[in-house]
Formats: C-alpha cells, sequence, structure tokens
C-alpha cells in the first residue's frame, strides 16, 4: 500500500509522536509497503532509507535558539505563512493548523500516488479536503484536552491562566476535524475512552493499536549504577509530573545515596530548573536533552529503577522501553499506564497515586532496598514487552485499518457524514 504518512513534527527526541513516525514508517517498509513521511519542522533525523521524507517548512518560529521570536511580515509567503503569523502573534500554537495547509497543498496534485493519508494528530482544518480525496485514518495518541486542564490548574493568576487559555486553542479544531475522520487510530483503551468523552467522536470509527518498541535496541545488559533512577519526559509540561519526582528524591535523599537522570527539555531558569536548585538537588539531578533512541536504551540499561510520575498518559512509550530494557518500573496509576504494564496482569510494575511525592518517595526506597523485587519486576517487564509490543505487530494492525479505510472510501455515500 502506498502511503502518506503526516506529522507536524517528526524529530524523535521532541517526543513519542517522533519515535512513533520514525518506528511505525520503517516497520511498514518491513512489511513491504511504500511510505512517504511528510513532516513540518523538527524534522526525523533517522528515517529508514527505504521511507522518503518530504519537508514541509513552517516558519521556525520555535526553533532554538530564539524560540518564539516571529520572522518579519516580508517573509511570508502562503496563506499557511500568514495564518501561522498571526495565531503566533495572538498567542495560539499554530503548527498544527498552518501544518495542515501545507500538507493539504502538497499533496493535491499528488493524489494519485497514494492508497491512503495517515495523519499523526496534527487534526488541522486543511485535513478536511485531504479526506474527502484519499482513503483517511488519523491516530490520536491522546487529546490534548487533558494537557490544558493539568496546565490550567497550574497556573497561577488571570494573566498566566489566558496565556494557557490561548495557546491551547487549536484543542477545539482538533476536536471538530477528528469528528470528521473516518477512522481513528487510538494507542490504548483509556486514551480512547478519554478521546470519545472530550472529542465527542463515535466510538464506532476508533481502532486501538498500541504503539510498538524495539526490543533489539531497548534489552537488558551492561552495568546498573545503584541508586540511578531514570525518567524520561518529552516535555516540561506540569502533566509529567516530574516536580513531584523532585520532591520525592529530596525525601530519598535524606536516608540514601540516589540520583536522578532526567531526559527532557528543562529551560534554564524556569520552573523545573528554579525546583532543582530550591530542594538542593543541583549535584544529585543530570539533565539530558536531545538524545538518540540509542543512547536512551543504554542509559535505560544503567538504570537500577524507570520513574514515569505523569499525572496522565495516553500510551507512554518510555514505559514500555523501560519494560523492553528490563529495568523495573515506578509509575503514577494514570491515564493509560495500568494498561500498558498490565496492573492485575503481569507484575511487573510498581504504581503509586499520581502527584503524591510522599508515596513516590516510598515506593522508590523500598525498590532500592530490594534487589532480588528489582530482578523480578525486571525480568517480567521484558517478558511483557517482547510479547506485547513488537513494531511489526503495530504495522501489520495499522495495515489493516488502511484497509478499512479504504474499503469505507470507495463505497461511501456521495456526502459522508459529519456531526
Amino acid at each position: 500500500m502506498r502511503v502518506a504518512l503526516l506529522s507536524y513534527r517528526s524529530k524523535p527526541h521532541v517526543g513519542g509522536q517522533g519515535v512513533y513516525v520514525e518506528r511505525l514508517s520503517r516497520a511498514l517498509a518491513d512489511a513491504g509497503h511504500d511510505v512517504e513521511v511528510f513532516s513540518g519542522q523538527p524534522y526525523p533525523d533517522d528515517l529508514d532509507p527505504r521511507v522518503r521524507l518530504t519537508r514541509l517548512p513552517s516558519l521556525g518560529i520555535y526553533d532554538e535558539p530564539n524560540p518564539f521570536v516571529p520572522p518579519p511580515p516580508w517573509r511570508l509567503r502562503s496563506v499557511a505563512d500568514v495564518v501561522e503569523y498571526a495565531s503566533t502573534l495572538t498567542g495560539a500554537f499554530a503548527e498544527p493548523l498552518s501544518f495542515s495547509l501545507r500538507a493539504d497543498r502538497a499533496l493535491r496534485n499528488r493524489l494519485d500516488e497514494f492508497d491512503v493519508v495517515h495523519d499523526n494528530q496534527s487534526l488541522g482544518y486543511g485535513l478536511l479536503a485531504l479526506r474527502r480525496r484519499l482513503p483517511f485514518v488519523a491516530t490520536i495518541h491522546h487529546p490534548i484536552s487533558r494537557d490544558r486542564v493539568v496546565e490550567m490548574a497550574a497556573a497561577r493568576g488571570w494573566r498566566r491562566r489566558w496565556s494557557v487559555a490561548r495557546w491551547y486553542s487549536f484543542v477545539a479544531m482538533q476536536a471538530r476535524v477528528a469528528r470528521r475522520v473516518p477512522l481513528v487510530i487510538g494507542v490504548s483503551t483509556i486514551a480512547t475512552d478519554d478521546t470519545v468523552e472530550d472529542f465527542g467522536i463515535d466510538r464506532e470509527r476508533i481502532r486501538v493499536v498500541p504503539l510498538g518498541v524495539d526490543t533489539d535496541l531497548f534489552r537488558p545488559g551492561g552495568h546498573r549504577v545503584p541508586g540511578r533512577i531514570v525518567a524520561v519526559a518529552s516535555a516540561d509540561k506540569p502533566l509529567k509530573g516530574v516536580a513531584h519526582l523532585l520532591d520525592a528524591l529530596a525525601k530519598l535523599r535524606v536516608e540514601r545515596d540516589a540520583e536522578l537522570q532526567l531526559v527532557s527539555s528543562i529551560e534554564p531558569g524556569g520552573a523545573t530548573d528554579r525546583r532543582i536548585e530550591s530542594l538542593g538537588l543541583r549535584e544529585h539531578v543530570t539533565i539530558h536533552s536531545g538524545l538518540t533512541s540509542e543512547q536512551i536504551a543504554e542509559l535505560l540499561r544503567t538504570a537500577e529503577i524507570m520513574c514515569v510520575p505523569s499525572l496522565y498518559e495516553g500510551f507512554s512509550l518510555p514505559t514500555v522501553e523501560a519494560l523492553a530494557s528490563g529495568t523495573p518500573v515506578v509509575a503514577s496509576r494514570a491515564g493509560a499506564i495500568p494498561e500498558v504494564v498490565g496492573e492485575g496482569e503481569d507484575d511487573c510494575a510498581v504504581l503509586v497515586t499520581p502527584g503524591d511525592a510522599e508515596e513516590l518517595a516510598a515506593a522508590l526506597g523500598a525498590l532500592l532496598d530490594d534487589a532480588d523485587r528489582r530482578a523480578a519486576l525486571g525480568a517480567a517487564g521484558r517478558a511483557r514487552a517482547l510479547h506485547r509490543y513488537s513494531w511489526a505487530s503495530v504495522a501489520q494492525a495499522t495495515a489493516d485499518v488502511y484497509a478499512e479505510a479504504v474499503r469505507r472510501f470507495d463505497t461511501r455515500p456521495e456526502q459522508q457524514e459529519e456531526h
């Protein structure tokens, strides 16, 4: 099958969505499908050679080293540029919408080259035209409305609350577009339930396909550093619960040596950076950003514990990578995490109350003190990853959804149903 895979941000180190594009496209190529990735910035840097990449450049407003600096107006060359520029000036996150307009323009004259279009959660208005022209599928990892709720709760003062509300104004667009997508891929049962509740999607249109993990790359082996805890937070946002993990680490260090290796983009002088300083943890927290998958895999192999303190996750790919690495997991009982680790099925993780630093510190301390328990959890996690989370099975299940989308498109009524 000839697949156009769309993703407004696709570099793996910016989060799980980038990993999804890289690994799914490779697995689809392994299965004999022809895949072309259409990506905004930052672009993927490790696509399989069999996968083509079409770059759809944005205005680069969020690019380092000077993010949030709009270009001069005379650089605007298209409707998408104008939309991105104007929306950014009002404090909105414009990439999903502007990317969808660029994707529609890029594909408009190439319709006969693809059998199906697969959107990776941009859900912009520009896709409404595409889904009328070609079979269309969208993956929704989780509704971003959940991020908005957590950030609004953490915001202090009306100015900050207004800023958060404006930034997340794109969520209403995503909900409207999602209700018009013929078939949606959800990555977990809980994420599907939340998408139905928040976006009002007809559940009959959703197919659950869990994410996968490269079990050859993420594998046990090497030396575990005593007291080392690893956490991976794709963004420095309240939703990821890093503040609670730092509080727990401070409590742990009262009684034992412990260190945190934090993979995240932490803003110097930002809230997380200030919390590290105020808790006296500067020498005990090492921050990594921009790591390759190989470097993350190596880091996980050195840890005694992987901690996932998130207040919500639609799936949590880092959790599965830890399971595959044989690294014991301590995680919040939040979102899809219990489903991912198999609570009640496989004993491969310790789950705690989201946002409870006391309980998190106690769970981490107990596991650091129990080598036998760590070994048992690690072995069970590895077994679960091998059994449930291979990218080959993800690619096959995804291709089945593509085939269904093609059948639906070929037999669609003259006007597609919209809600």
